[in-house]
């Protein structure tokens, strides 16, 4: 009697240490901003986007129709093809133990004469518009190290107050050739992956519950989702499907694993894709002015052309001509105090950065976040402060980083919009394949037969 009395504590007790493992898992093992209930059922996304001033199936329809071409066409132009960024910043927070499985998680040095003269001292030269290939023949050598000690013609040198790096410290900067540099899957996960994410969200933007909070205290939370969404569908939809092959091609298994299962996900995303449009739309008189000097005549034409018909363009004037009301989201009196603390976390994520353990993704975070923080530079005043004098100054940069973006968003929205019809067919491969929530129970079994 005594025997099974034993026996029956201990089975009790593994009973119960299995559901502590669970729990545990479940909480630990996914950064929070995948912790969400997900909904393996065929989503259909309708109505407004939360927040927002527009709804999804207009989204979807003036993107894919206006936005996502000229948008595609215009990052390809030499004037926002380079981006200048310091890729090699010690990490604030910890020690970099990032490692890369593959040969396309780094860049290396093009030659000087690949970049346009008044990107850096005046040499004569005039970039071709296809010049895309770097003297050595390789698509991984992208970065230019070439000291920038000259201004830029017709920009102000102006850093911003949302970011963390140092927009004027020239010396430490370098060129990368975007086009030689896409936004893919590069073999960097694991722990120093997970860190990032987990320390931007746990420590920057909690998740607020829904009802609990206004809408202005969890709008960096969807402003950052969104953003992790883009650039988790830019990871699946340029995915190495073959490694041994070098084939290249998208993971629907994994885009729906990871964003389109989950709605909210989907919404965080049209809710920053919104956002950052506004921004370029209401920066439309600046942008529509700016010097895009590149020394080549008619490809500056070309892209001055481009930017105002997309800032202009009658479809989106038409239908969505306020994607988002930047004055409607501060309703109460904290509004000066509130907005230097998002500035604060803000900036902090942006330090967070130097963290990335992968020379490309630490790229595209870099340039996308510098992105957000012109988006928000432009909608919100500096420093919290309401100065209705204030004047907007950007540097060629910034507007490089905000256009850049835009397009990465829009073709997220894009991916996600042509990809829901095969949701099913994914849903019915994965279940039949015993794929969904394998990891979890691996997981749980290894723990169990320790606890053996």
């Amino acid at each position: 009697m005594g025997s099974d009395n034993k026996d029956g504590k201990q089975w009790r007790w593994k009973i119960g240490a299995i559901i502590a493992i669970i729990v545990a898992i479940a909480v630990t093992i996914l950064p929070l901003h995948i912790q969400n209930k997900p909904c393996d059922c065929p989503q259909k996304h309708s109505g407004m986007v939360e927040d927002c001033c527009c709804d999804y199936e207009t989204v979807d329809r003036v993107n894919e129709e206006a936005l996502h071409p000229l948008l595609q066409e215009l990052v390809k132009m030499s004037f926002f093809r380079y981006f200048k960024v310091k890729l090699w910043c010690d990490c604030p927070f910890w020690p970099d133990d990032g490692m890369c499985r593959l040969r396309d998680c780094s860049v290396c040095e093009c030659p000087e004469n690949e970049f346009p003269d008044s990107f850096k001292k005046a040499t004569g030269l005039v970039l071709q518009a296809n010049d895309l290939i770097c003297q050595e023949g390789k698509p991984q050598a992208v970065v230019d190290r070439t000291l920038d000690t000259k201004a830029f013609r017709g920009w102000r040198e102006v850093d911003n107050p949302w970011t963390n790096d140092d927009e004027t410290d020239n010396e430490e900067m370098t060129y990368v050739n975007l086009q030689l540099n896409p936004e893919r899957y590069t073999g960097y996960t694991g722990q120093s992956a997970r860190r990032v994410w987990d320390t931007i969200y746990t420590e920057n933007c909690p998740k607020y519950p829904d009802g609990e909070f206004c809408p202005e205290k969890k709008f960096l939370y969807k402003l950052i989702s969104g953003l992790h969404t883009s650039i988790s569908i830019h990871i699946a939809a340029d995915y190495l499907i073959d490694e041994a092959k070098h084939v290249w091609g998208r993971n629907l298994p994994l885009m729906h694993d990871r964003v389109l299962r989950y709605p909210d996900r989907v919404g965080n995303l049209y809710f920053t894709f919104l956002f950052v449009l506004r921004a370029v739309l209401k920066a439309a008189d600046y942008l529509e002015q700016a010097d895009y000097d590149t020394g080549n005549p008619e490809e500056d034409l070309k892209t001055q052309s481009l930017m105002k018909q997309l800032l202009f363009h009658p479809q989106l004037q038409a239908a969505c001509p306020v994607p988002f009301d930047e004055v409607k989201l501060w309703k109460g009196q904290s509004e000066p105090e509130l907005l230097q603390q998002i500035q604060k976390q803000f900036r902090n994520i942006s330090a967070i950065m130097d963290c990335i353990g992968c020379e490309k993704c630490r790229l595209w975070g870099k340039l996308q976040i510098l992105g957000l923080g012109t988006a928000l530079k432009i909608l919100f005043s500096v420093n919290g402060q309401d100065d209705l004098g204030y004047i907007l100054q950007l540097q060629r940069n910034e507007v490089i980083a905000l256009m850049n973006l835009l397009n990465r968003l829009s073709e997220s929205v894009q991916l996600v919009h042509e990809a829901q019809p095969t949701v099913p067919t994914i849903m019915t491969r994965m279940i039949s394949a015993g794929s969904l929530g394998n990891g979890l129970w691996r997981r749980i079994s290894a723990l169990v037969v320790k606890q053996k």
